[in-house]
């Protein structure tokens, strides 16, 4: 099973200057806990955007057009069919962004972890949001705004419709 996860504004807004736009610890925690022990395939200008360090306790694979990139400890492939190729022996590897990499994986997809944050943002890079008439949702759980979380926001686990 491939999924993706996310975390997206009202208005699609998932970056902005190459950076996250909120800070919401229990995203984080979720974030960590569901891809731990997996495959994570995010593009080049993602995986810059987390300091150029792999994700600690997940086989990164980073996708670039980028001839001869390098980067410590992780997997670098030129295209999302190789870091497919890369990840045959997980049950679920995670496609983790940026917007490019999540439109052409989108497709390819059984299972999103979207995390939708309750406010409409100014942003430069955007989710495709897919056709949610394809999907079904399996699990949802709202976290409301408080002293560490400057927006309220909804996990949503949705899977493709057979």
């Amino acid at each position: 099973m491939l999924s993706l996860i996310v975390a997206a504004a009202e208005n699609s807004a998932i970056g902005k200057d190459n950076d996250l736009m909120w800070h919401l610890p229990d995203d984080l925690k979720h974030f960590k806990r569901t891809t731990k022990g997996h495959h994570v395939i995010s593009g080049r200008k993602t995986f810059e955007s987390q300091g150029k360090k792999p994700l600690p306790g997940r086989t990164n694979i980073i996708i670039t057009r980028r001839e001869n990139y390098e980067a410590k400890d992780c997997i670098v492939v030129s295209s999302l069919d190789e870091a497919l190729g890369a990840v045959r022996d997980d049950d679920e590897p995670f496609i983790t962004g940026g917007a490019e990499i999540y439109r052409i994986a989108m497709p390819k997809v059984d299972r999103i972890y979207l995390t939708r944050v309750h406010a409409e943002l100014d942003a430069d890079t955007f989710f495709s949001e897919p056709d949610y008439n394809q999907w079904k949702i399996i699990s949802e759980q709202f976290h409301p705004k408080d002293e560490k979380h400057q927006y309220s926001f909804t996990v949503y686990v949705m899977d493709r419709k057979k």
